[in-house]
């Protein structure tokens, strides 16, 4: 609110001082009347400009008369108990628009409490030519506010103003109709990893997408109703801004079911996108059996041969891996494959995406002469596809790093780790997920190289961003601090290594359970830990406990198994050679396994 003398100078400039000063009882009554407010003052001052012979005096009598003739809206002003009523004025300048000015006011009530892109209001009216005209005039009256010239926005009470005339109108179904199918294809454009130019691009149009999907949902047409929801989902996971996703995606589900019933295609799309959320989160209990659902909702209604089917076996399959169900994943991601390849053809994202995926499961077994034709291959396609600068890219490029660096072939590794993550950084800013990925697997690369003053910021700022990003419970923050714990070890910085590892190690078996891979990861470099500091009584039963998991879950044929069971024939060596075999446990079986092994030391780095 602004004091009667600023009230008074504001009416002055639109008005002129002679206008004021001649009717000086007439505008301070006016000013006190609209509650020192600007807004009301502005629309006041405008409606008066355009009618120079019309006095304060009579002014003052038609609001008093539209005041009776309508209900009115009541606003609460700042520190006061008094009830101010300016929707009279409001009327003023309403009466003052033609049949198109109305319509398009009208059509600005319905956007949020938001700048408002111009750009999306000249789409809801594709016909209109003289459009940016109507602006200028709303501007005029003050009843839109021009932020930039591609920029626009309603002051709250104009906006509630506006809505109320939608509401009293007879053609509020069909303008809501017309900005709900323009939101529809700002969502629909929104693709699943937005990178930073599409974020720059849409982050305008967010908040309007969001009063769309919480306040009139029921104007959008069926066939569109899951892309509101999915747009936001998109926007906000694709940056790894999962808790923001989450609540969209639910709604989604949620908003579905209640239009649909429990069987249509939207249902099953909705399930799988709540699912790889949560599967992105760590969250694999709550996702398998949306994932599941989907699956044998999909086939029920689309039938075996169909992409999204192809996509409910990809996208089970991936869980399970991250789970370390090895044996069930395998014949999903041949089926998804093959199924791809049939349907799309050689030449798809989707077979890339297969083929990249079934690679990984290679390399993870330790198939590596198997793993890494599908990588190339996946890497050649989203090339060819997608060109250079591309997330899938990226992510190709990463993968065939990883493999490289699981054979020991660094030079050829740390190319494809630099590029990902330049690639990375490019596409997705410095704050996100698989930016942190990358730098947590160039640091890992770094470390097996010796290099450990360049890898240690790298891990550190990985771990600080995924802590940012995913909270304290994920998976990859077990990965980071286990890979930062491996580094102080191999540095001899044994003290500030054992509380990482042990802090990995607990997160992994709260988050993925007792006989997961990793958990015999972290148990074997636990145990290392130990026996380089000659805590050999504590370093044994990790060792027999992380070979037990190995050997269960991957096989006594998997590099994983047989790294930590050479690490246990070394053990022993160490411990025979300082005459302490005496306090060793027997176990004939280990012992068995041990005499075959020629292996050379082995400690696991968890990279993405």
């Amino acid at each position: 609110m602004l004091e009667e003398s600023a009230a008074l100078e504001l009416l002055k400039s639109l008005l002129g001082s002679s206008r004021i000063e001649s009717e000086t009882e007439q505008a301070k009554y006016l000013s006190e009347w609209l509650g020192y407010l600007p807004l009301g003052l502005e629309l006041v001052g405008h409606y008066l400009a355009e009618k120079p012979d019309l006095s304060l005096s009579d002014l003052r009598q038609q609001l008093e008369a539209k005041i009776l003739e309508q209900k009115a809206l009541r606003v609460r002003t700042f520190g006061m108990a008094v009830e101010l009523d300016i929707a009279a004025v409001f009327e003023l300048s309403w009466l003052e628009l033609n049949s198109q000015e109305q319509e398009l006011f009208c059509l600005l009530g319905l956007f949020a409490l938001a700048p408002i892109p111009w750009g999306i209001v000249k789409n809801c009216f594709p016909d209109l030519d003289d459009l940016n005209e109507l602006r200028d005039l709303l501007i005029a009256f003050s009843l839109l506010n021009p932020i930039s010239a591609d920029i626009v926005q309603l002051h709250p009470l104009i906006r509630e103003f506006a809505k109320r005339k939608i509401e009293s109108g007879d053609r509020a179904d069909e303008l809501k109709q017309k900005y709900c199918r323009e939101m529809i294809k700002i969502a629909k454009q929104i693709p699943q990893t937005p990178i930073l130019k599409d974020i720059e691009q849409i982050s305008p149009a967010i908040p309007h997408l969001i009063e769309t999907a919480t306040n009139l949902i029921a104007w959008v047409q069926d066939e569109d109703l899951i892309w509101t929801f999915v747009g936001l989902g998109h926007y906000y996971e694709g940056q790894g801004l999962y808790t923001l996703a989450e609540p969209w995606l639910e709604q989604c589900l949620s908003v579905t079911g209640d239009r649909w019933g429990e069987e249509h295609p939207d249902i099953a799309f909705s399930l799988n996108n709540l699912a790889t959320l949560y599967q992105s989160q760590g969250r694999y209990e709550e996702a398998e059996p949306l994932l599941v659902q989907s699956l044998e909702l999909r086939r029920k209604l689309l039938g075996e041969d169909h992409p999204h089917v192809a996509s409910s076996l990809n996208n089970l399959a991936i869980l399970y891996e991250s789970q370390g169900r090895y044996e069930e994943v395998e014949p999903l991601y041949i089926q998804s494959l093959e199924l791809r390849r049939k349907l799309l053809g050689e030449d798809h994202l989707d077979v890339a995406l297969s083929l990249n995926n079934l690679a990984t499961l290679y390399q993870s077994q330790g198939r590596y002469e198997e793993a890494e034709p599908l990588l190339v291959q996946s890497l050649e396609l989203s090339r060819k596809l997608l060109g250079e600068d591309h997330l899938d890219v990226a992510l190709s490029l990463n993968n065939l790093a990883t493999l490289y660096q699981s054979q020991g072939r660094y030079e050829e590794a740390e190319p494809l780790y630099v590029q990902a993550l330049e690639l990375r950084r490019k596409l997705l800013g410095e704050v996100h997920p698989d930016v942190a990925s990358s730098l947590n697997n160039l640091a890992a690369l770094y470390k097996s190289q010796g290099r450990y003053e360049e890898a240690e910021p790298l891990l550190v700022q990985s771990l600080e961003l995924i802590r940012k990003l995913l909270g304290e419970d994920h998976p990859d923050v077990a990965s980071s601090l286990n890979n930062l714990a491996a580094l102080y070890k191999s540095q001899g910085r044994y003290e500030e290594a054992e509380p990482l590892y042990i802090q990995s190690l607990e997160l992994i078996r709260k988050l993925l359970g007792e006989e997961h891979p990793d958990v015999a990861s972290s148990l074997n470099n636990l145990a290392k830990l130990y026996q380089s500091q000659g805590r050999y009584e504590e370093a044994e039963p990790l060792y027999l406990d992380a070979i037990a998991i190995a050997l269960q879950k991957l096989g006594s044929n998997h590099p994983y198994a047989i790294g930590f069971l050479n690490n246990f024939t070394g053990f022993l060596q160490q411990v025979i050679s300082k005459n302490r075999e005496s306090e060793l446990s027997e176990n004939l079986l280990t012992q068995k396994l041990l005499s075959q092994l020629k292996n050379p030391d082995s400690e696991t780095s968890q990279n993405e």
